[in-house]
């Protein structure tokens, strides 16, 4: 069978053709790791403007601080990677970033990483004239109380230069673990389970 499909639109694909991509896109998954290890060394680079800190370093503090606290893999992995997607969409980072952990953690945790923005307008919104408060309107969802405490004790803390942060290789092997899993399984994932922080 050849290595490349004869379709020209996806409706006209046959099974094995389908087959064909799954086996081959294989490798690709496998590397995911290192993709997102290599956007994180790039991120080294990349200077949040006006802050003392960059990318990297406010990435290494949050995931530093969430070990310390106690905090289990899933949580460590989702404060070293929460604004990953600030390079490429600053103004919905928060949503993109949960979209890359998204299928490897259990879902509080990618909740958490998807509303962070939102809940970290309190430290802040007043200043422009916003309402600091937004976040209010998700008070009864069952992981409010972790979002809050995820941006209070990992994220708004997370921008001193001088903070004795973990290296990137430190975590390296957390990221692989995380991003070897199988995306989505149940056993994952655990749909409507809240699990807490730290110790």
């Amino acid at each position: 069978m050849s290595r490349t499909v004869s379709f020209t639109q996806m409706k006209d694909g046959t099974r094995e053709e389908y087959e064909l991509l799954r086996d081959l896109e294989k490798p690709f998954l496998r590397l995911t790791a290192d993709r997102v290890l290599e956007e994180l060394r790039r991120q080294e680079h990349v200077t949040l403007e006006g802050y003392k800190v960059t990318r990297l370093e406010h990435g290494l503090q949050s995931a530093t601080r969430a070990e310390r606290d106690g905090a289990d893999i899933d949580w460590v992995v989702a404060a070293l990677l929460h604004d990953i997607g600030d390079g490429l969409a600053p103004q919905n980072h928060d949503r993109m970033s949960a979209e890359v952990i998204r299928p490897f953690v259990r879902w509080d945790v990618a909740w958490v990483v998807e509303h962070h923005g939102i809940f970290q307008m309190l430290y802040y919104a007043h200043h422009y004239g916003w309402d600091r408060n937004a976040r209010d309107r998700f008070r009864d969802h069952p992981c409010f109380d972790s979002c809050a405490a995820f941006c209070e004790r990992w994220d708004q803390a997370s921008f001193d230069p001088d903070y004795d942060s973990l290296p990137l290789s430190h975590f390296e092997p957390m990221v692989r673990e995380v991003f070897g899993r199988p995306a989505y399984a149940p056993e994952v994932i655990r749909e409507g389970h809240v699990s807490p922080l730290g110790a």
